[in-house]
């Protein structure tokens, strides 16, 4: 094993770090995209330009409306338990 092969693999040993500010959940968008276009391409019986793109921007659409939707909620969620909660218990949520 060559010494460029060594380094390639062992950078697949450590996760690539994301934090979850709201700059680094851009990451999410080419996803979306990535997801709705193999979705669609494996659904749809001919693949004709004008419908098959507006298909997909309708599919990606409600998944970022989904998500947008989910992420809300669970800050939501969290926000009362860190937040809301101990004061209503008179202690920790932990």
């Amino acid at each position: 094993m060559t010494a460029a092969s060594s380094i390639l693999l062992a950078s697949f040993t450590t996760p690539m770090q994301i934090d979850t500010t709201p700059g680094s959940m851009l990451w999410l968008i080419p996803l979306m995209v990535g997801i709705a276009v193999v979705y669609k391409a494996t659904k749809v019986h001919k693949i004709k330009a004008w419908p098959f793109t507006k298909e997909t921007a309708l599919l990606i659409g409600s998944i970022f409306v989904f998500v947008t939707v989910a992420a809300l909620i669970l800050h939501g969620v969290a926000w009362f338990v860190t937040e809301q909660l101990p004061s209503l218990t008179g202690g920790s949520a932990f």
